[in-house]
């Protein structure tokens, strides 16, 4: 019979021995998993984790063992690339940091074995994820195990398999459910008995027999419908030696149907099913990647709360057991691999092994329903080998898996009509504008004009967000970083994605902020602050209520900017987010009268004098906050750039002039404007021709920023975004403006006259 030991408890690691260990020196220090040798520098800014090859070392003791006749270490999560190496020997190498893999040990045990797994998350050109916004945590940051089993055995080798493949077909109300199963070093001796039970675990079909299928029909099936009623089979294989249980493997598995349909979105069990959700990265504060499970059910847990239906999960394959939680709690999942941001020519082999991972380790979970093969993947613009790439991933997902569709997440200057684009079953676009270019009207109608021009292509939105962290204004405006600028944006594309039903998914980005130790940004160095809940999951932003307001039944009501409380005007607005009719909102004890709002967003003017306390009403709900008359801004609501040698309050900005404070857009649209920002350009391109990392790529037309080539597209982008703001990026490519740089090109911009 299998026996699964977990051995996380009781490991010793280094990052200071040179080679594979065959003792544990003093350079050891003890750990258990999961760990991350990244959970604070790499979360901290700088754009300088440790990226390096780093080494676990455990004794196992074979005695200590249950009896078998095969023992297989089962590694749940090793980031990027590792080795397995049993007192000093190799047994095995892994490329790809977010999948399950196993290594048959049993000839190379002895009673006393010091196990030594090797980690290395240093940079290649092979093993993907190797550019992109995130950070790329090293580490054995999920479960180690043991599996012990017989000679014969249900597969443990092929990519990580569970060794069952569960595939239900719906036929009316009945579902045709069929059963596989894969047995290594099986003889004529060996049967299978499978048995099939429903939620109350009673056995809805069984049989005996010795073929490694079993082809059965659920009359009145009780259908796998979302979070209307999440409803999960279970399945298990018994493998049989005579009368003798040898072997045992079951799964979970849930009968639905589902359809994209280009004009009315996501169909499930021939009920239209509106896809509107987040997308996640797995890392905390304090932590990086290596979560318990505490971790991922308070995750799924806040993701229920907002309403949302279904989650992204980017950009690489996620824990297991949080795919579980997805199945039980009903959220419709798009599962993707991390080929991201560039491609690499010598890649394909890597995403090829991490896609038959990820679909075969995660082919029962009723939740999934697309295949991501891509994201962001034409930053630097698509070419032939790209585009091969891409037709060799798409007919091998459909050759793996005949009941799913396959789906990209396109950069969003990727032109429409890229052959790339129309690869996949279906597309998403990432879309920032608002944030990063343009302006939150924008949104709906590009997505029109892809609809219109591709009326047959479903359409949806793989990312879209705004930064946000604890600074606070009256006035938001795009690239301040304010909750308040936050909470605009997400109204607006709340209005304009979520009345288009034609986009078959929207996923906002992200549901939590996440490290991301190049940035440089908002005033925290080292995240990325586009969540709707904060890293350490401590504190739900403003915006996280907005959508609760349009997606969730449970009765609510929020007072926005409650951390808000110095104001300096007389009179000041104040938003309230909630699912019911009507809001009442009183300030120190008199109502202010009753709103209603379509939209869930309510508005009131409130006099500011003294300190006023506010209380929001809602049926049976209110909220609370205050606010307090000042005489000037509170400096603490106003950001101030990490390390920034300017803020944008430093900046002089005369009448009728422009100033660093200016969006690049702006700035060309004047003739003088341009020609100054061709020079700036030019500093730029020299600057990184001249830095060592980029010596050969910063030649010619294109320069290269974290990964990333500066062409026109990208230039396009970039014109959301303040000169200061970009000078503060740019020091994420080790590109650095003195003060007095930034004054001198202040005083430049200053005499040149915006267009009237």
């Amino acid at each position: 019979m299998r026996n699964i030991l977990n051995i996380n408890e009781g490991w010793f690691f280094s990052k200071e021995a040179t080679g594979v260990p065959t003792t544990v020196g003093e350079e050891f220090i003890g750990v258990n998993l999961p760990h991350s040798w990244n959970a604070t520098d790499g979360q901290d800014g700088g754009n300088d984790y440790v990226r390096c090859t780093a080494y676990y070392a455990k004794t196992i003791c074979k005695k200590d063992m249950p009896d078998a006749d095969r023992y297989y270490l089962e590694i749940r999560g090793a980031n990027s690339s590792a080795d397995v190496y049993i007192d000093g020997k190799h047994l095995a190498h892994h490329d790809g940091g977010y999948s399950t893999w196993r290594v048959d040990i049993t000839d190379s045990l002895t009673d006393n074995s010091l196990l030594v797994i090797s980690v290395n998350n240093e940079p290649n050109d092979f093993v993907y994820p190797q550019m992109a916004d995130f950070t790329f945590y090293g580490g054995l940051y999920r479960d180690v195990n043991i599996i012990a089993v017989n000679n014969t055995h249900f597969d443990l080798d092929y990519y990580g398999t569970p060794g069952i493949k569960i595939t239900p077909v719906i036929d009316g109300a009945n579902a045709n459910v069929e059963i596989e199963t894969y047995v290594t070093n099986g003889t004529d001796n060996n049967q299978i008995k499978y048995t099939v039970y429903d939620a109350d675990k009673n056995v809805v079909a069984t049989t005996v027999t010795k073929d490694t299928k079993y082809n059965f029909v659920i009359e009145n099936v009780h259908k796998w419908h979302g979070r209307r009623d999440p409803y999960l089979y279970s399945a298990t294989a018994e493998l049989l030696d005579g009368d003798n249980v040898i072997d045992n493997i079951s799964s979970d598995f849930g009968c639905r149907s589902f359809e994209i349909d280009p004009d009315n979105g996501f169909i499930l069990n021939g009920e239209e099913y509106a896809l509107r959700g987040v997308s996640r990265h797995q890392d905390r504060l304090g932590i990086g990647n290596a979560l318990l499970p505490c971790h991922h059910e308070e995750d799924i847990d806040l993701i229920m709360e907002v309403g949302a239906t279904t989650i992204r999960l980017a950009h690489y394959q996620h824990d297991q057991y949080f795919y579980d939680l997805c199945d039980r709690k009903g959220l419709v999942i798009w599962a993707e691999i991390p080929y991201i941001s560039k491609h690499l020519p010598k890649g394909r082999e890597n995403t090829i092994s991490q896609m038959k991972e990820l679909i075969t380790q995660n082919y029962n979970h009723p939740s999934i329903v697309v295949w991501g093969l891509s994201n962001e993947i034409s930053m630097n613009g698509s070419d032939a080998d790209l585009i091969d790439n891409h037709n060799v991933l798409n007919d091998m997902v459909h050759d793996m898996d005949k009941t799913r569709l396959t789906t990209i997440a396109a950069v969003s200057m990727a032109k429409i009509d890229d052959p790339y684009i129309h690869i996949s079953d279906v597309v998403s676009y990432n879309h920032y504008f608002g944030w990063y270019g343009g302006d939150t009207s924008m949104n709906g109608p590009w997505f029109d004009n892809f609809h219109e021009k591709y009326p047959k292509t479903p359409i949806g939105v793989s990312e879209y967000g705004c930064e946000a962290l604890n600074w606070h204004t009256s006035n938001p405006v795009q690239g301040d970083y304010t909750e308040e600028y936050q909470s605009y944006y997400h109204e607006e594309l709340i209005k304009q994605l979520f009345t288009r039903k034609y986009i078959w998914a929207t996923h906002v980005w992200n549901m939590f902020d996440f490290g991301a130790d190049a940035r440089a940004e908002g005033g925290e160095n080292g995240q990325n602050h586009k969540g709707l809940v904060t890293m350490d999951r401590k504190y739900k932003k403003d915006s996280f209520y907005a959508y609760k307001a349009w997606l969730s039944d449970e009765p609510f009501v929020h007072l926005c900017s409650k951390r808000y409380v110095d104001r300096v005007e007389d009179v000041t607005k104040v938003t309230v987010y909630s699912n019911l009719p009507e809001v009442e909102l009183f300030a120190n004890g008199e109502s202010l009268g009753v709103q209603k709002a379509d939209d869930h967003f309510f508005r009131f003017e409130v006099k500011n004098v003294g300190e006023t306390t506010l209380v929001a009403k809602a049926g049976e709900f209110t909220d609370e906050g205050k606010i307090r008359k000042v005489d000037e801004m509170n400096q603490d609501y106003i950001l101030k750039e990490k390390g920034a040698v300017l803020n944008w309050f430093d900046v002089e900005a005369p009448e009728g002039r422009y100033s660093l404070n200016d969006k690049i857009s702006d700035i060309m649209k004047s003739t003088r404007g341009k020609l100054w920002f061709a020079k700036l350009g030019l500093k730029i391109k020299k600057s990184m021709s001249a830095n060592s990392e980029n010596k050969g790529k910063g030649k010619g037309k294109k320069t290269e920023a974290m990964g990333f080539e500066i062409g026109p597209e990208m230039m396009q982008m970039m014109g959301g975004f303040t000169v200061l703001r970009l000078t503060s990026l740019i020091g994420m490519m080790n590109i650095t403006f003195t003060k007095e740089d930034l004054l001198k090109m202040n005083k430049q911009l200053n005499k040149i006259r915006k267009p009237k």
